[in-house]
């Protein structure tokens, strides 16, 4: 705490130091202060329990369980870590005590000027020293007496400015404590929304590690069935092949036959025709041309021989069942943080 440079600034070094010991909670001055640490602000020990017990409900129902608390600094909003010993481990500050000590015994030994305390604007030497329950408002005990509010409900001013600042300080406190599970919340949300991109990166991994597999799975049973076809193919074209290769010696054969036929029709005597060419008679010949035009006696296909329909596929089930993918229907979770929700509603 700066003292001096928050003194230097004010004109009245007393007026500012006595801004400088105020509790950000109480709004009075220091009663036994501590020491927030790491970040060095003050409180009363008062205000920051009761800070500690709001951010903290059950710490006092732990009974001899060693365990600590946390809370959060008013003044910046710093976590502050506590042990088993709660806000009365924190280190006090003896400093800010000593320095609480000599200004009030300033201010006792200096004169009360008259300015220095609120005074009745219709009774001019008279302090407001009462509070008018009726309207609100504070007066002195001449109104009362004599003036405006004499028929109204009063009460000691000092009485109603302690309840109003006790009250007060618990709004503070609920608030700071509000504040800290809205934090809490907020950091819980945070937490959720990491984890919800980690687990959507790890599911979309899976998700395409599983679909590479199939494609994977397909593309191998797509290539067995291809080989198969293409055995298929081959076992079929080369016995078609091996059928040509004989009906062509086949029509080989039968075109020398038709020269030796049409040679034996040019001749013009029947004892040359008889006695043929080439060491072979035109007799013996024409049993073979007989044979040979009665078509030869080599293996035919069967009709639709060339048909593949037997390696037809059907892939509608497998389309449907890939339309059909869907995910796995998870058990919906309860929000986790729905009771801090309705806490911070209330």
């Amino acid at each position: 705490m700066d003292f001096q440079a928050g003194i230097l600034r004010d004109g009245n070094p007393m007026e500012s130091l006595e801004k400088q010991l105020i509790c950000p909670i109480c709004l009075e001055m220091f009663s036994k202060p501590v020491v927030i640490l790491p970040c060095q602000h003050n409180l009363c020990r008062k205000c920051a329990n009761d800070v500690f017990q709001a951010a903290n409900p059950y710490w006092q129902s732990r009974g001899s369980v060693i365990s600590g608390g946390r809370f959060r600094c008013p003044s910046c909003r710093h976590e502050v870590l506590l042990d088993r010993h709660g806000v009365y481990g924190l280190q006090r500050n003896l400093l800010v005590e000593n320095i609480i000590d000599i200004y009030k015994q300033e201010c006792s030994s200096r004169p009360l000027k008259k300015g220095e305390h609120p005074m009745c604007k219709e009774h001019e030497d008279e302090r407001i020293n009462i509070y008018c329950v009726t309207c609100e408002v504070p007066t002195c005990s001449m109104c009362k007496v004599f003036g405006s509010h004499k028929d109204c409900e009063v009460a000691p001013l000092q009485t109603v400015f302690q309840g109003q600042k006790t009250e007060l300080n618990n709004c503070i406190s609920m608030l700071v404590a509000g504040n800290d599970r809205i934090q809490t919340i907020i950091s819980q949300l945070e937490d959720s929304c990491r984890c919800t991109e980690e687990n959507s990166e790890a599911a979309k991994q899976e998700l395409c590690a599983r679909f590479d597999a199939l494609a994977a799975l397909l593309e191998e049973k797509k290539s067995e069935l291809l080989q198969r076809i293409t055995r298929e193919q081959g076992d079929k074209t080369g016995f078609v092949q091996g059928l040509i290769c004989q009906y062509k010696e086949q029509l080989e054969k039968s075109s020398r036959l038709v020269e030796t036929a049409i040679q034996a029709m040019e001749e013009t005597g029947g004892a040359a025709f008889l006695m043929g060419t080439g060491g072979d008679t035109a007799v013996l010949s024409l049993p073979r041309i007989v044979e040979a035009s009665k078509g030869g006696r080599l293996e035919k296909i069967e009709h639709g021989y060339e048909n593949m329909d037997a390696f037809s596929v059907s892939l509608d089930h497998l389309a449907e069942a890939v339309r059909a993918l869907d995910f796995e229907p998870a058990e919906e979770a309860e929000e986790y943080f729905d009771g801090e929700e309705e806490e911070v509603e209330e």
